[in-house]
């Protein structure tokens, strides 16, 4: 099956790219390590025009639903590689898998920052998540060891110890980076257990993450915590390094866009916080997305002969 376009990100730059291109009838796949990018990270979404509840996961999900009521397809997993194909590009997934379009759009945002651990890609959305907000009820009463020291590690780990069995922090030195009162605020709940100077060496599972392995940088003594998820906090970066052998990208790691979203590569277009637009906001996400869905069915009508075709309104 090949598919009329390919969105990687399914922040509000792709889920609106997603709605777009759905309503033309084009079939369209979103493939995402989750929905809703960075505004999962936050409830207070005060900014966004007519939408007053304030939450960005809500916000999210909301242009989820919107998507699929159109056809848009979801596919959760990390993209790892993007080559050009005989008919348009083929997007190559950590977990083996690969998905063929005709118009491929970049809209992954900053994506969380990768541990560079084996099982970290293969189980991503499979017991690997980058987000507790989107992803606790998942692990309801269940074991979760969640990486990091800082603010959003801490707070992750406050959220999940009222509702798992059992919480592990992981972080690689004896103290946290994240505020006093949050760590007091931990140190009392029964459920959380820190495991300090120490790095996660080995995600392990069969079809979904079954333990997590840890080694102790003093001693380098490593021991398996059984767990059923890992939750990854530490930190957001900007990665083009699978598609700038395609995309021209700029001295910031950026992809260079023009003003139609289109990239330096004829058929992949690109939106949101991973293109070098200066104001990262969600309300400019959004519209750039809505321009690279517009262009790219654009490019791919031009491709079936159908010069005439005019953008509605709607």
């Amino acid at each position: 099956m090949i598919y009329d376009a390919i969105i990687l990100g399914g922040g509000a730059a792709g889920l609106t790219a997603a709605i777009f291109l759905a309503r033309k009838e084009m079939k369209t796949l979103v493939v995402t390590i989750n929905v809703g990018g960075q505004n999962l990270l936050t409830e207070h979404e005060e900014n966004y025009p007519g939408y007053l509840e304030k939450s960005g996961p809500k916000l999210m999900s909301l242009f989820e639903k919107q998507a699929r009521s159109f056809g848009a397809e979801f596919v959760f997993g990390k993209a790892t590689k993007v080559d050009k194909i005989e008919n348009g590009f083929r997007v190559n997934l950590a977990n083996g898998e690969d998905y063929d379009s005709r118009a491929l759009i970049l809209a992954y945002g900053k994506v969380p920052r990768a541990l560079g651990i084996p099982g970290e890609d293969k189980f991503i959305g499979r017991g690997v998540s980058t987000s507790v907000v989107a992803d606790a009820k998942s692990f309801v009463g269940k074991a979760v060891a969640i990486i990091g020291g800082g603010n959003s590690a801490l707070e992750a780990a406050d959220m999940m110890a009222d509702i798992a069995k059992k919480v592990y922090i992981i972080h690689r030195r004896d103290s946290f980076r994240g505020d006093e009162v949050t760590v007091d605020k931990i140190k009392n709940k029964p459920h959380i257990e820190f495991v300090l100077n120490s790095v996660p060496v080995d995600i392990k599972g069969n079809k979904f993450v079954t333990a997590l392995a840890v080694e102790n940088v003093n001693t380098k003594q490593r021991k398996d915590l059984q767990v059923d998820g890992v939750f990854i906090e530490i930190g957001l970066v900007v990665d083009t390094n699978f598609v700038k052998h395609l995309v021209k990208v700029d001295e910031a790691n950026e992809i260079v866009i023009n003003q139609h979203a289109e990239t330096s590569c004829t058929g992949i277009f690109a939106a949101g916080d991973v293109t070098n637009v200066p104001y990262k906001q969600t309300i400019i996400s959004c519209g750039l997305g809505a321009i690279a869905a517009l262009s790219a069915y654009m490019y791919l009508s031009k491709l079936e002969g159908k010069t005439g075709v005019k953008l509605d309104w709607g």
